[in-house]
């Protein structure tokens, strides 16, 4: 009983941080809220295996950081991300558990047992 109140207290502070973040997002200037959301879309589609979406937030949380600050510093959000925006989520992901890792891991898993198979 008590880890089932630890987990939804867990859940609700998620909650609650993910909408601090998402209210952080809002209150920087349309051009970067433009581009954070843009990344967020992006990214979740490549959060994959276990505890990825905790994550993606550590990424999400550390990319406001970085807008909030180029946005105080007078900067153009893509000062910030360069021209090429999906180069710049790749870069971001190399630091996230991805559906694309999961797929990889899988391959080379499948295919090794099989040849270990063959070879008994």
């Amino acid at each position: 009983m008590a880890n089932i109140i630890k987990a939804i207290i867990g859940v609700i502070e998620d909650k609650r941080h993910w909408k601090q973040m998402e209210a952080r997002a809002n209150a920087l200037p349309s051009n970067y809220n433009f581009v954070y959301h843009k990344i967020q879309k992006y990214m979740w589609n490549y959060a994959g295996g276990h505890n990825a979406g905790m994550d993606m937030i550590e990424i999400f949380e550390d990319l406001l950081g970085l807008f909030e600050e180029g946005a105080h510093n007078g900067k153009n959000v893509l000062e910030i991300t360069g021209d090429d925006v999906a180069a710049f989520c790749d870069e971001l992901l190399k630091n996230a558990n991805t559906y694309t890792d999961k797929w990889r891991r899988n391959l080379n898993e499948s295919i090794t047992e099989e040849l270990a198979r063959d070879c008994a």
